[in-house]
């Protein structure tokens, strides 16, 4: 078989059911091989930008590795926000990039770039293919990289007259995913720590997603009474109206949520690296005794020294914390700190906005298994501050990207298409990438999508306002009908302004099976569930 027919065998040894992509003719060869294959099926998107974020997405929602394909430098770039997400994410993701052919790198080709050393930052690891009789080996060990360890994206360069090369001795088999456990000596250390500790709590990340160690978790904390809190942006990882959940570490947590954390002496941190928003701009975890677990060892010391760091599998860890004997006297704090995460959490009956009727509606109206996606945007402060989240129901970018919403949802949807996927965005980051609704259409994939319309990118206005009261530039929008938009690239589309009124669209979207756009004209004056602009204004002035 040629080169682009490995590939796809390659593929199809790691259960890859579906691939994203622009067509490009510099990995035509590829396009070609999986027209014959049925078991793979091909979305074609409109923007890299977008198929990047499909494959992270579906990534995300599937447990498998996400692939995506781009042609040469231009294809290439447009994708580097899926490749940044997935990096931040530690989502795992294979790009396969077309390249110039091997006789013309190092002139400037037509639409040439040095793959390797533009990708190298933003990936896990970047290789670029210059030997057909390698490709197997190379990316055998690429779908190793992306799913071992802390797992990322993975950028590979396939220079185009490889593609029709011949290839022998052709070898696949679906990688193995190592899961190695904390020794007897390691549990006997927390087992210690943890019994000295009067107020401990869990900060619980991707990694306990990724292993599939929520059930576990719940069972961990349940049995020793632990309070759990859910590092930035992973709020499914542990059941959010469950007694022992005290909250989310995100943008604008309320400060009450955080001095959980401050009270706090010992935290046990496991799947989480402990990042920037998690930790609050590195303020918090200055005093506590932190037992620091995950599968990297190059995460566990970056942030914090932890007093106990071990380099473990989330579900093998937590199986073996099962084991442990603890007599809690913590009870009490625990119980007064979910009763402070119930009073934060909760939408007063008498809604305030528009925002908080579109929350309040999908927490009654949607189906417990429904995914809902988000892009970045101070819309999402509504959704992360009151909607109460099941295990494995929410997908959002801890890389804060905008636009992601749209298209992590057409991922999320074919992972999962009998589940109702549901995105949330902003108007500014809806339209960086709402010609994926077309992809949606055309593939006839029902996702709802819900864009809060208030002609401005918000989030940077209330900074603006804070920072430089009165002196608004650059962040107003004009006003657009998203649902005059969604119309005419095929899907059903509604403007709404009453709880009524959206009510009834979200019922109807829910029993159709068309794309939708429910589009909320939302108050700018609004800034988040805390903060209006005269608020932002006065307190600057």
């Amino acid at each position: 078989m040629n080169a682009a027919e490995a590939i796809v065998q390659c593929l199809k040894s790691e259960d890859i059911s579906h691939v994203f992509c622009v067509p490009g003719e510099s990995y035509l060869p590829i396009l070609d091989a999986l027209f014959s294959e049925k078991k793979i099926q091909l979305i074609s998107a409109r923007h890299e930008g977008g198929a990047a974020f499909m494959a992270e997405g579906y990534a995300k929602a599937s447990g498998k590795v996400g692939v995506v394909m781009a042609t040469r430098a231009v294809g290439a770039t447009n994708a580097a926000i899926g490749i940044h997400t997935a990096k931040q994410d530690s989502t795992p993701m294979i790009v396969l990039l077309g390249q110039v052919a091997r006789a013309f790198r190092g002139r400037e080709g037509f639409q040439e770039v040095d793959v390797e050393a533009c990708f190298r930052p933003l990936a896990k690891w970047a290789v670029e293919i210059d030997d057909a009789q390698r490709l197997p080996e190379l990316l055998t060990r690429a779908f190793r990289i992306a799913q071992t360890g802390r797992p990322g994206p993975v950028v590979v360069s396939l220079p185009e007259d490889i593609l029709h090369e011949q290839i022998h001795n052709e070898k696949f088999s679906k990688t193995f995913v190592p899961k190695p456990a904390p020794s007897e000596e390691d549990i006997q250390r927390i087992e210690q720590l943890l019994q000295s500790a009067k107020r401990p709590i869990v900060i619980a990340g991707g990694g306990v997603i990724r292993s599939k160690a929520t059930d576990v978790l719940r069972l961990f904390a349940e049995k020793w009474s632990l309070p759990v809190m859910a590092s930035f942006r992973r709020h499914d990882v542990f059941p959010n109206d469950h007694f022992l959940y005290v909250g989310h570490l995100g943008l604008g947590t309320h400060r009450a949520i955080v001095e959980t954390v401050e009270q706090a002496d010992v935290v046990l941190a496991i799947g989480t690296r402990l990042s920037e928003v998690t930790t609050q701009d590195y303020r918090l975890l200055s005093t506590q005794q932190l037992i620091h677990i995950d599968i990297d060892y190059d995460v566990i010391g970056v942030t914090y020294s932890p007093h106990i760091g071990i380099v473990s599998d989330a579900k093998e860890a937590l199986k073996r914390l099962l084991t442990i004997k603890l007599q809690p006297t913590w009870a009490t704090w625990t119980k007064k700190r979910r009763e402070v995460y119930e009073q934060i959490s909760s939408i007063p009956l008498v809604k305030r906005n528009v925002n908080e009727i579109v929350i309040d509606t999908l927490q009654r109206l949607l189906p417990p298994e429904s995914i809902i996606t988000n892009d970045a945007g101070n819309f999402a402060s509504w959704l992360h501050s009151f909607f109460q989240f099941q295990q494995h129901t929410y997908i959002g970018p801890t890389s804060g990207a905008m636009g992601y919403g749209l298209p992590a949802a057409i991922g999320a949807k074919l992972a999962h298409p009998q589940r109702p996927v549901v995105s949330l965005s902003g108007d500014g980051g809806f339209m960086m990438t709402m010609q994926e609704l077309e992809t949606a259409v055309r593939y006839h994939i029902p996702i709802i999508s819900i864009v809060f319309n208030n002609q401005m990118y918000g989030t940077i206005r209330m900074y603006q306002e804070l920072r430089y009261p009165n002196r608004v530039i650059g962040t107003d929008l004009s006003a657009i009908s998203f649902a005059n938009v969604a119309h005419s690239l095929g899907a059903d589309g509604v403007r709404i302004e009453t709880e009524t009124q959206f009510s009834q669209a979200l019922i109807k979207a829910l029993q159709n099976n068309k794309p939708t756009v429910i589009e909320v004209m939302t108050d700018p004056h609004v800034l988040s569930p805390f903060l209006t602009v005269e608020q932002a204004r006065g307190g600057k002035q």
